[in-house]
């Protein structure tokens, strides 16, 4: 199996966290997501364990909210010992609808509005990472009215590539994140932020890319970061406290993907990053890593019936569910792979080659193509493993569909955490 909480029951059905899937289906509904509770815990403790092993006192994961957010997720990072970015008000309300101490909140965005920056404020966010020069400006002018300073980091780009899809690229000069260092910018935003007197700079932030699979490029990152430190140490006396690194360690999404030793990944960063400091006699800052796909992707799967089976002689078979791109708008996007499996017959041979295909009157409504399953039957279940992350979050009501269940499953038992949306829901705003 893909991962270690997914297993095959005496009847055929695919079991996640030691639960039948077909069950959860019948109980809840489909489509329905399912999240495993213990592998989330699992993931967090990976994260804040090799943290505080290997880095500065003080270093610790913030979960990235875009991934996964609802409330009662934020119960269960805050257990966990995991701070938290947001990158909207409406990931604010949420956390903090959850009972996530606003301290641990680090918000994020290329584009804070007056509204949100006071939202944030007035909600005693602890750290804001900014993104540019007007929005120095506008947080420095709002904390002043409000007679207080805000910590903030300020978002850097090292001018690096990762090597990942360019879609989830973010280290590079031209990115609409953050403020390049190459061309010299970033030392003229270092030097606005140190003039702010409602403003306390912590350090720096740079986010390079997705689904990275080795430390590599986050210590190329790292090496531009000092020698940017340094310069600013130089120039204005300043020494930053703080580097958040990011996110960006990848998941295993087919069988043929690497298996991610991030504890090991962490381990080696650690070493570079400590090694670099010690060459430029530089103070080891505390490290932030902004983890999202990493903690939830594979604590998440998405489960389907499957509604029409239909072959187009000389060309090929669809497999339609009852749910696509309202739920999972990734493949339409940006072809990302996705396993998919029989989950009502696992032990059944997979000698049909087709295209799973959504429900949305859109050609582009696809979940995989050209993968193999049994001769499938109306009614069946399937189920799209690795889905925790980035599919609740962009969800849409596209065709006026409703949003799924998401359920949560632990110690043998299952839990609502959000309801199926109804009619009533579709058209609660409407006037």
């Amino acid at each position: 199996m893909l991962y270690d909480n997914l297993a095959v029951n005496e009847q055929g059905h695919l079991t996640v966290g030691g639960l039948d899937t077909v069950a959860l289906a019948e109980e809840f509904g489909a489509p329905l997501y399912v999240l495993d509770e213990d592998k989330l815990r699992e993931n967090c403790r990976t994260y804040v364990q090799a943290l505080r092993e290997n880095m500065p006192e003080g270093s610790y994961p913030l979960f990235a909210g875009k991934a996964l957010c609802f409330k009662g997720l934020y119960l269960v990072l805050n257990e966990e010992g995991m701070g938290a970015d947001v990158v909207s008000p409406g990931e604010i309300y949420t956390a903090l609808a959850g009972g996530f101490p606003a301290e641990k909140l680090y918000f994020h965005g290329n584009n804070k509005t007056d509204e949100d920056i006071a939202y944030a404020l007035d909600s005693h966010v602890g750290c804001f990472i900014v993104d540019n020069h007007q929005e120095l400006a506008r947080l420095d002018e709002a904390a002043g009215v409000r007679g207080i300073r805000q910590r903030v980091l300020l978002r850097v780009t090292p001018g690096i590539d990762p090597h990942t899809l360019q879609a989830i690229n973010t280290g590079r000069i031209d990115c609409q994140f953050g403020v390049p260092i190459e061309t010299g910018q970033a030392a003229r935003f270092v030097a606005d932020a140190l003039s702010r007197k409602n403003l306390i700079v912590e350090g720096f932030h740079s986010h390079i890319g997705s689904q990275i699979f080795e430390a590599e490029p986050f210590c190329d990152a790292v090496d531009i970061l000092l020698d940017f430190a340094q310069a600013m140490r130089q120039a204005h006396g300043f020494v930053a406290e703080t580097l958040n690194l990011g996110g960006g360690f990848g998941v295993r999404y087919l069988e043929s993907d690497p298996v991610v030793d991030i504890p090991g990944n962490i381990r080696a960063l650690a070493q570079h990053l400590r090694q670099g400091c010690a060459e430029k006699d530089y103070p080891v800052p505390k490290v932030l890593l902004e983890p999202g796909r990493s903690i939830v992707a594979n604590a998440g799967l998405t489960l389907y019936r499957v509604g029409g089976i239909k072959t187009i002689e000389g060309y090929r078979s669809y497999v339609t569910v009852n749910g696509g791109m309202t739920d999972n708008p990734r493949y339409a996007l940006y072809k990302a792979p996705y396993t998919v499996v029989p989950a009502s017959r696992m032990n059944d041979a997979r000698e049909v080659t087709c295209t799973v295909a959504g429900r949305c009157c859109e050609s582009g409504d696809l979940i995989q193509e050209n993968i193999q399953l049994p001769e499938m039957q109306r009614d069946d279940l399937l189920a799209v493993l690795t889905t925790g992350a980035y599919n609740f979050t962009m969800a849409s009501n596209y065709n006026r569909l409703c949003r799924p269940a998401l359920v949560m499953v632990r110690n043998g038992k299952a839990r609502l955490a959000v309801r199926r949306q109804t009619f009533a829901d579709l058209v609660a705003c409407d006037l």
